[in-house]
């Protein structure tokens, strides 16, 4: 499958609402940064606490022929229909909200269901994150960052970063004037494939 480039006219974003909170601050500033897409791009917003999604099972090596139910046969859909996949996503504990783990660890099983081509499909294809946290320092996420750094990596998709922003009581993210502030530019950034450190390690060494 052949994808127009990272800025071209055919985008088409997915943002992926991880939050147990509606209307949360990740939302308000992943929702600031899709006001700044150009009118043409298309938005499809995604609500995991609106799914009835249970905890993912790995059963690829005793169920390798399954195939999705509804719910999560539209979630695919939805994730492969897309150029651009935004993961919104609060900082819990440092991490990834369980919603959100949840989603990515079924992209598990759509590695394995019959005709997908989930993994070839995925490639070049482009991730982001937005999250907001209590802490100001922003360098605590980093462990969410590289989260999804490497599942990027993995498939072999472009990354595009993640946008921060400190709140932690209901809407505070907007008094974080530096964080709206780059969510003006976020989705203008660079998107480079997302490589891990050894593979970093080796073109340097080349």
């Amino acid at each position: 499958m052949t994808l127009d480039t990272p800025h071209g006219p055919d985008r088409s974003f997915l943002f992926v609402l991880g939050s147990s909170r509606a209307d949360g601050n990740t939302e308000i500033l992943a929702r600031a940064a899709a006001a700044q897409l150009p009118a043409d791009v298309s938005q499809r917003w995604v609500d995991l606490n609106e799914l009835v999604l249970p905890d993912f099972q790995d059963g690829r090596h005793e169920s390798p022929d399954r195939r999705p139910d509804e719910t999560e046969e539209l979630l695919r859909q939805a994730t492969l229909a897309a150029t651009d996949i935004v993961i919104a996503s609060p900082l819990y504990w440092y991490s990834l909200s369980a919603q959100t783990k949840r989603y990515l660890d079924y992209w598990s099983g759509w590695l394995n269901v019959p005709d997908s081509d989930f993994k070839d499909r995925m490639a070049g294809r482009t991730l982001w994150g937005v999250t907001a946290l209590a802490h100001a320092e922003h360098e605590v996420a980093d462990g969410l960052v590289t989260a999804l750094h490497h599942s990027a990596a993995y498939l072999r998709m472009r990354f595009g970063g993640v946008l921060t922003g400190t709140g932690s009581r209901p809407g505070r993210v907007r008094a974080d004037t530096q964080a709206m502030a780059r969510a003006k530019t976020f989705f203008q950034g660079e998107t480079p494939l997302a490589l891990f450190p050894y593979e970093e390690e080796a073109d340097a060494a080349a």
